[in-house]
Parts: C-alpha cells; sequence; structure tokens
C-alpha cells in the first residue's frame, strides 16, 4: 500500500440520503469531536490494536492506554474482536474498530437515539504522511459520511496539528484538503455543516505553549488558505486554542500574534478538558473567563465555541509512560460535572457546545456507552459507576435540548424516568 494508492482510491459519497437536522448552522447545536482512531488486528487496517494497546502489535493486560472499556452488548460478531483480557466468565474480553462501518454506523445511529446533532470528525496532520494510516482516516471518513446521511445527522472535519513538524501543515494539511474537496468533495455532502454560509472547518492546536514545532506564521497561512484561496477556500474557519488565549498565560503562547490569528478565523473554541476538576471549579472559570472570552468574541464578531467534558482519567496511559496517574481523577458524579459545565456556558451566553468527546476512552472523556463490568487486570478500568451504560449519551441529549431552550435550565441534572 503506497500513499499515491491510498489517495487513488478517494472518491464522494454516493449512499443514500435521509433528511434530519438542519446542517446549515452551528447555532443551537451539540457536536461531540469523534476521534474513530481505533483499531484491531484483522479489521482489515493493518494497524494493529491502535489506540488500545502500548505496542499495537502486542495488547499486553498490563500495557494498555485506555481507561474505560467499551460496551459490547449491542456488537455484532463482526464488530468484536477478542482480546487477550478476560470477561468474568472466563470468556475473551472484545473492543471494537472503528475502521468497522458497521459499527460507526451504530454509533451515529446512537446520535439520533439520543438528540446528538452530530460529530466534528478529527483528522491527525501526522497520520497523512503514512499509507495505512490515511487508509484508515480515509475509510473512518467515509464511515463518518455513511452514518451522517443514514441517520440525519451532521459533521465537519477537524484537522489536529500535534506533532507536525515544521513545513508539515502546508505539505500535508494544505494538500490533504485539496484531496478531500477535489476527490471526496466533502463539502457538498448534504449532511456537511455549515455555518453562516460556508462550510465549517477546525483547526486544532495554535498557540498551545507546549514546544510545538510549527509556528504560528504556518498556521495563519492554513487559515487564510481555508478562508480565501479561490478555489479551496470560502470555508467558516473554525480555532481550537488554548483556554487563556485571551489573556496570554499558562496554557498559551505569550505571543500577540495569536491575537491576530484568531482575529482571522470565525469560530473561537478554547480547550477546557483537564483544566478545572469539580462542579465548582468548572462554576468559577465560566465566571473568571468564559464570561470575558464571549465578550470579547462579540465584540470582534466571533462566535463562540466552548468545550464540555463529562470528566477524565488517563491512569493506563500514565503507567505506560512510567508516571502515576490517579484512575477517575475529575469523577463525573453521575453526569452533574457535565451539566453544571453546559448550563454555566450557556447561561453566560453560549448558542453552540462541543463535547469533548464521543468517543475518548483513552482519557475516559467519552460519552458513549462503556461497560460497567469491565475486564480485571493489572490495567484497571473505570466504570459509569453503576449507571446505564447510555447514561452520558442521554444527559448529552438533554444538554442539546437545554441549549435549544426546549427544556427549562436547572442547576441540577434531569432526573432519568424512562
Amino acid at each position: 500500500m503506497t500513499l499515491e494508492s491510498v489517495i487513488g482510491q478517494m472518491k464522494p459519497y454516493e449512499g443514500r440520503h435521509v433528511p434530519g437536522i438542519d446542517p446549515s448552522t452551528l447555532s443551537g447545536k451539540v457536536i461531540c469531536g469523534y476521534q474513530g482512531w481505533f483499531s484491531a488486528p484483522g479489521d482489515g487496517a493493518g494497524l494493529g490494536w491502535s489506540h488500545y494497546a502500548w505496542n499495537p502489535q502486542e495488547f499486553r493486560t498490563d500495557r494498555c492506554v485506555f481507561d474505560l472499556w467499551p460496551d459490547m452488548a449491542e456488537m455484532d460478531d463482526d464488530e468484536r474482536y477478542p482480546t487477550p483480557y478476560k470477561n468474568k466468565d472466563g470468556s475473551p474480553a472484545s473492543v471494537f474498530s472503528s475502521f468497522n462501518r458497521k459499527t460507526v454506523l451504530r454509533h451515529f445511529r446512537w446520535m439520533k437515539e439520543y438528540g446528538i446533532d452530530g460529530v466534528f470528525l478529527q483528522r491527525f496532520g501526522v497520520q497523512l504522511k503514512n499509507a495505512r494510516e490515511m487508509n484508515h482516516r480515509n475509510v473512518v471518513l467515509s464511515s463518518v459520511q455513511a452514518g451522517a446521511n443514514e441517520f440525519g445527522r451532521t459533521w465537519a472535519l477537524m484537522y489536529d496539528l500535534t506533532d507536525l513538524q515544521p513545513g508539515e501543515i502546508e505539505k500535508f494539511v494544505i494538500e490533504d484538503w485539496k484531496r478531500l474537496k477535489d476527490r471526496m468533495k466533502i463539502t457538498t455532502d448534504k449532511t456537511y455543516l455549515h455555518h453562516k454560509g460556508k462550510p465549517v472547518v477546525a483547526v486544532w492546536g495554535i498557540g498551545f505553549d507546549d514546544n510545538r514545532p510549527y509556528s504560528l506564521e504556518e498556521c495563519e497561512k492554513l487559515i487564510q488558505f481555508l478562508k480565501n484561496d479561490p478555489q479551496y477556500g470560502g470555508n467558516t474557519v473554525m480555532v481550537g486554542i488554548p483556554t487563556w488565549w485571551r489573556d496570554l498565560k499558562w496554557d498559551a503562547v505569550q505571543d500577540k500574534k495569536l491575537h491576530e490569528l484568531i482575529l482571522q478565523a470565525d469560530i473561537v473554541s478554547p480547550w477546557m478538558v483537564g483544566r478545572y476538576d469539580s462542579p465548582e471549579a468548572a462554576a468559577k472559570h465560566v465566571n473568571d473567563y468564559v464570561k470575558q472570552d464571549i465578550a470579547w468574541c462579540k465584540t470582534n464578531g466571533k462566535d463562540y465555541l466552548p468545550v464540555v467534558f463529562p470528566g477524565f482519567s488517563w491512569q493506563n496511559l500514565k503507567r505506560c509512560y512510567g508516571e502515576d496517574a490517579p484512575l477517575d481523577a475529575i469523577p463525573r458524579l453521575k453526569g452533574r460535572f457535565l451539566w453544571t459545565q453546559a448550563i454555566g456556558h450557556i447561561r453566560a451566553g453560549a448558542d453552540m457546545i462541543y463535547i469533548a468527546m464521543f468517543d475518548e476512552i483513552n482519557e475516559a472523556t467519552a460519552i458513549f456507552k462503556c461497560s460497567n463490568d469491565p475486564p480485571a487486570a493489572e490495567c484497571r478500568f473505570m466504570t459509569y459507576k453503576g449507571l446505564r451504560s447510555d447514561h452520558y449519551l442521554w444527559l448529552t441529549g438533554k444538554v442539546a435540548r437545554l441549549l435549544r431552550k426546549e427544556i427549562p435550565l436547572t442547576d441540577d441534572p434531569p432526573e432519568r424516568t424512562d
């Protein structure tokens, strides 16, 4: 498999389209991040246990990189990939693969069932340099298109710039967008998310103070390309930026060039995952920073997309690096943590919300169905504390209704009666 052969296989979506939610605006929507980066031997991707095992070619019970075990109860046999882990009855514990279209379609059916509007599909720049990894990203993209069309959801692309080297934004990201427009024609997909009359493209990883090799100037060139290129521009650009972008402190580079870039974009989305660890701290952050962020955006004609997350844990991943980290580091509190963030942002004036993430079991921010009865091994796994495996899908759907003023704004999460 070569990059040229993978590129040659790229083609537009030609399946059926079932009308659903309105993809013409981001306002009034709850959109989840969708990693789509999991693979397993036998799925056809040729990537081994990607994002499950520390070494994708060797899935050991003491070396995994995820803290939530996916609930496989609804999966068919052709969606199950047996692991070395054992269930309590001695049977092999299985996981899913994002390379399997059937599973991605199942995820989109869940979105429809629970009233979640759609996803930002992550597309990692570093994976566009390798033929097998690019093929994986293309297959997942095609499956996301199919899922959005079959279940009436919406989706947009989010480029993650993490780990790109100098010069690679132009070489891989810009060239990739050209191919996606020319070959897969994604922005003419009937479900592709638009905002203010233009297709939405997100760029994540701009201005973080963590020694990223690529420059702000390269990020600026990408933004200008996506907005103004005569053939490939004309997009609404969202930028994923540091939490303290406005003050240029802590997680943000101390460079006013960052503000210049943000002013060139259309939607501002500061990263919030891990920045606070309790409902009280989340409420304080909204009061101390988010209100001012939204005011800045209004003054400068930008939309504001806050990031809300259900909780956080990365014990198993950190153990692989030889570091200690607590399991369930930021407790979910049966949904109160997520709910407090959501109502705080809505009260502050947000009219759109980004949920991080739909399927991120590595850092335990997933809202999709996860197991309350994971296998026991040297690697330990969180659970949903006895709540139904679909609880956070259900609660995210309630957040969407809350955002659209279809249910009352309450300090406490709603009681589930079904």
